[in-house]
């Protein structure tokens, strides 16, 4: 298998820079899995689509504004973006050009860091000169929002914190958006459930394997960048019963599906916890889980498209895709959705 395999024409004008408002209101094309066949929907059609025979679940990770500027002790420009915070007072983070270990970073006078760590995938790691919670404050105050570098925003950063996240984000450890669920508004939420829709919740802090290449060693390996889970036992339970109800389980994104399928068995039993995932889901994977996918359009060439083309298969996705195009769907993180199932 090759990452060309993955790969489509894609117009620079169909790129989402700012997301659709009211959210509900984007496109949503939704796929038969099985037979390919293409419908032209609104989101929040999904209240036609769905009723009690079916369960969302949705991923309550919080974004945090995790990218940080600075300067170098020798003067120079210096960009980091936050990945996961390794102790009171450090994060590992992905940084914009050259750092050297020892080297001071200087936010604001009393907000500085050090790197004290230079791992082999280009990660470092900051220890900050505060730690706990004044540290969060610091990262709160001073940090930008995370979006991913295609998006070209010229929206004020508050408005940029409301619209790259979730209306029922929860737990803080994001550095991007689970962006499938940021169409969802509260309204739509509850016209759901009074439909009959089961609605769950896990979590899954969203990390490296969203920014970085796929390589093939990784594909050879079926193993991705480590991001950490947790599903509750209730939530486990619940879902188990709606299982073997034959409830249809829908993953709010490819966030949740990984969560799903890491967890379960091959009997299709799900089971609480929390940990780590470097679960690849490939084309030739089997669900053992997962019914049915909302997912946003993606990148050519990424292990999220991949994922996306094992729920279903690589040429009914691809066509999905190109429809997509044609149609003026827009796409990635601020773009338009579609419903696989």
């Amino acid at each position: 298998m090759y990452l060309s395999d993955f790969d489509y024409l894609l117009p620079p004008e169909v790129i989402a820079h700012t997301p659709t408002e009211p959210r509900d209101t984007c496109k949503l094309l939704v796929l038969d899995k099985n037979s390919g066949i293409i419908s032209h929907l609104i989101f929040r059609d999904l209240l036609d689509l769905l009723n009690e025979n079916f369960v969302l679940v949705l991923n309550d990770t919080k974004v945090f504004p995790a990218r940080l500027f600075g300067k170098k002790d020798t003067g120079g420009k210096f960009e980091c973006l936050l990945l996961k915070q390794t102790n009171q007072s450090s994060y590992l983070s992905l940084v914009r050009g050259r750092v050297k270990l020892g080297q001071k970073i200087i936010f604001t006078k009393d907000f500085t860091a050090e790197i004290t760590n230079k791992l082999p995938d280009g990660e470092v790691e900051l220890s900050f000169s505060k730690k706990g919670v004044d540290l969060l404050e610091e990262i709160d105050k001073n940090g930008k929002s995370p979006l991913p570098p295609y998006i070209h925003s010229e929206d004020k950063e508050k408005d940029l914190r409301e619209m790259y996240q979730t209306v029922y984000a929860k737990y803080q450890g994001s550095a991007a958006a689970p962006t499938a669920g940021l169409h969802f508004t509260k309204e739509l939420l509850e016209k759901l459930k009074d439909k009959g829709v089961q609605i769950e919740y896990l979590t899954l802090h969203v990390g490296l394997g969203t920014f970085k290449p796929v390589t093939k060693q990784q594909i050879d390996d079926k193993k991705l960048h480590k991001e950490n889970y947790i599903l509750t036992e209730p939530v486990a339970s619940r879902l188990n019963q709606a299982k073997q109800k034959d409830k249809k389980i829908i993953a709010v994104g490819t966030t949740t599906t990984r969560t799903l399928e890491s967890l379960s068995n091959k009997k299709g039993e799900l089971f609480a916890g929390e940990g780590e995932t470097d679960i690849f889901i490939q084309p030739g994977y089997k669900f053992k889980f997962v019914d049915g996918l909302i997912t946003n359009f993606h990148l050519p060439q990424t292990s999220l498209l991949m994922l996306v083309s094992a729920l279903s298969n690589k040429e009914i996705i691809l066509n999905a895709y190109n429809q997509a195009v044609n149609n003026k769907y827009k796409f990635f993180s601020f773009g338009d959705a579609m419903l696989i199932f």
